[in-house]
């Protein structure tokens, strides 16, 4: 007898250090089935090159080992989220996400439920088995009403614990989705229509018309406590009564493709407004050191604003530069912060937990970020901040009077810019003058009366440090 292997799938999977041609599913498990029909149509269709898995938390965890094609591993519930991500980055990418009852339909409902009312551009593969299956065996939020698991012992409640929600039936109601099904891979019968039902939702992809969603019923001998024969009746005679199977709507025919990478939408464009603050393209430059700043004090003092003056400043001089916000649901008074990265490479991550530069508005962040500076780093503090901690041996301080400078010259709201002259006299950003004072002045475009009058106390806060 002759076994086929299966296409789309890597010769071996180099697992924990061994390799292996067997997964790590349970015996019985529908993972499996479901893993190859994706692969197998990938390679059908010739899609694999093109292809992007964005892989869940749970038993599918470690399918990126198996599927031979490009894949991302999501945090728990977020692959409709980083699958948004990449098909808006990679808008030519056949883009999939994988995910089982607990990641889609529990921590994950609301990112998946968004994405699909947006009808972004991929398709979702949804593996419901009815339980936790990774976890150890807990209630999911499709358990059937009177079945036990680890924490429904006597039964699922409805009292207690309501009704099994049936996804594809809420999806239903949504206008964007283009392809909704509900398929199984209980016996051979039902997996030829899962097979179908899969291959049509990456067609879908691979033509540009947007969401697909596969719901697929799935056995869990292991955590149902019964054999593989038994674990796939479940599915066909209990499941099936909860979760009925079938096309909810196709509308694919019918669906405009979207436009390629390259047309519609100019990207550039669209954040330059009328063109005339078009920044060049980052380039890279070895010899440039990574600067990392933090910029903190209270709501409605500029933090975030004087964080992305600097950061647009950084991208008219070809820098890569990222700009990261963190604040409170206070719209004033609440504490504020923002990090932002100048690199002369492309920059692994917006976070910065070491800044190379603080710069301080109030006393609450001076505390909470002042021993955080890198050594050999810069804290710029407010004339007002009364430091009851200073910073460690190797760290520069800079006294910066800005709330009161900015009061005095009339324009009390303005202490934000007075830092910015501070650091740009003080050389800390390694972003030239001009680039910085053109920043300041584009971020009043929308009040130009405030642009000249910024610009000199830009000036007046560098004489204030000279």
């Amino acid at each position: 007898m002759t076994i086929k292997q299966t296409q789309g799938m890597y010769d071996t999977f180099t697992r924990g250090g061994k390799t292996t041609r067997a997964t790590h599913y349970c015996a019985g498990c529908g993972h499996g089935i479901i893993n190859k029909l994706i692969a197998e149509a990938l390679a059908e269709l010739g899609l694999q090159d093109r292809s992007i898995m964005v892989n869940p938390v749970g038993c599918g965890v470690f399918a990126y080992y198996y599927w031979d094609i490009g894949n991302i591993s999501a945090a728990h519930g977020r692959a409709h989220a980083v699958a948004t991500g990449v098909n808006r980055a990679a808008r030519d990418a056949i883009t999939m996400s994988y995910q089982g009852d607990g990641d889609f339909a529990a921590i994950g409902f609301n990112n998946c439920f968004q994405a699909a009312s947006r009808g972004e551009h991929f398709a979702a593969f949804f593996v419901n088995n009815a339980i936790y299956g990774m976890t150890g065996g807990q209630m999911a939020p499709t358990t059937l009403v009177g079945m036990e698991t680890l924490t429904s012992p006597n039964g699922r409640s409805v009292e207690n614990d309501g009704y099994p929600l049936r996804v594809c039936e809420v999806f239903s109601e949504l206008d964007a989705p283009v392809y909704i099904e509900r398929v199984s891979v209980a016996d051979t019968k039902r997996i030829m229509v899962a097979k179908r039902a899969i291959r049509k939702a990456i067609e879908i992809q691979r033509d540009r018309k947007g969401y697909a969603l596969v719901e697929i019923l799935s056995p869990c001998p292991t955590n149902m406590g019964l054999n593989s024969i038994k674990a796939a009746e479940f599915c066909t005679e209990q499941m099936e009564k909860v979760f009925p199977l079938g096309c909810f709507r196709d509308c694919s025919a019918e669906a405009t493709p979207r436009a390629p990478r390259g047309e519609g939408m100019d990207i550039n464009a669209f954040f330059a407004g009328d063109g005339t603050d078009e920044a060049p393209p980052p380039a890279l430059d070895e010899t440039f050191r990574e600067t990392r700043l933090k910029f903190s004090g209270f709501g409605g003092q500029g933090i975030l604003s004087l964080g992305l003056v600097i950061a647009e400043a950084a991208r008219h001089d070809s820098r890569h530069t990222t700009w990261f916000p963190t604040y409170g649901p206070e719209q004033r008074g609440g504490a504020a912060s923002c990090s932002v990265v100048i690199s002369g490479k492309p920059i692994g991550s917006p976070s910065v937990t070491h800044p190379d530069v603080l710069v301080c508005m109030n006393q609450p962040s001076y505390e909470r970020f002042v021993g955080d500076v890198a050594r050999g780093g810069t804290v710029i503090v407010d004339a007002t901040v009364t430091r009851t901690i200073e910073p460690r041996e190797g760290v520069n301080l800079v006294i910066m009077p800005a709330i009161a400078l900015a009061a005095e010259l009339g324009v009390p709201k303005a202490a934000n810019t007075m830092m910015l002259g501070a650091l740009s006299k003080l050389g800390l950003t390694h972003i030239p003058r001009e680039h910085l004072m053109r920043a300041l002045a584009d971020s009043f475009k929308k009040k130009p009366t405030l642009v000249e009058k910024n610009l000199k106390l830009f000036a007046a806060a560098e004489k204030a440090v000279e």
